[in-house]
């Protein structure tokens, strides 16, 4: 665990510069920007986040992620795995999201208590987005304290470091909810807060901090 803490007194700083700039769009963002959000982490699965955003930089600059229908969508998402798939889910994210014409999810957002059933609804209304990109989303927009991201490299190390069964996959909500039961004892257990503990096994694994 000395690694752990190693790594978290050095990225502290860095980690802490990120949420911030998290809570700040959270609370400060435009309706598009938080929707850019929900759009980037629809991009993630199977892709890398650096590429991820790199296609919302080209959709963001083709004016595409308001607009475009699904097949100029998937045209411009070359970089992303299953661009198809994924340029429907922004469509329909977009009609889920939005009210009178414009997207308006941080207003619908904000009409939800707290963030287990933000991400409940996420879940549950939006097309391509599992309780993981759920989590990613809230975390990106400022809700990061008590919800884990179980991406590959977070799962890798809780087996490593023997806090969840080799095999132990989040498959289903349950299996979710109990791999982060167990991650967020961890944290408590080493002393780690639960949203920086994501981010020092990330930058473990890839020796990066991005979002």
């Amino acid at each position: 665990m000395l690694e752990l803490t190693s790594i978290y007194l050095d990225i502290k700083n860095k980690v802490e510069q990120r949420l911030e700039v998290f809570e700040n769009i959270g609370a400060h963002g435009t309706e598009e920007e938080i929707f850019t959000e929900l759009v980037f982490c629809l991009m993630t699965p199977q892709t890398k986040s650096r590429q991820a955003e790199k296609a919302i930089g080209v959709l963001r600059e083709k004016n595409l992620i308001f607009h475009g229908d699904a097949v100029d969508l998937s045209k411009e998402l070359n970089m992303v795995r299953f661009r198809h798939h994924k340029a429907n889910y922004i469509c329909s994210a977009r009609e889920v999201c939005s009210r009178k014409g414009k997207v308006a999810l941080k207003a619908i957002l904000a009409e939800i208590p707290n963030v287990i059933e933000k991400r409940e609804w996420l879940v549950k209304k939006i097309k391509g987005i599992g309780l993981k990109e759920a989590s990613h989303f809230l975390r990106n927009t400022g809700f990061w304290a008590e919800i884990a991201i179980l991406d590959r490299h977070i799962l890798r190390n809780l087996e490593r470091y023997k806090i969840i069964e080799a095999g132990l996959y989040p498959t289903s909500e349950k299996k979710y909810l109990e791999i982060e039961g167990k991650m967020k004892r961890f944290a408590q257990e080493i002393k780690i807060p639960l949203a920086y503990l994501d981010f020092v096994l990330w930058y473990k694994e890839t020796n990066d901090i991005f979002k």
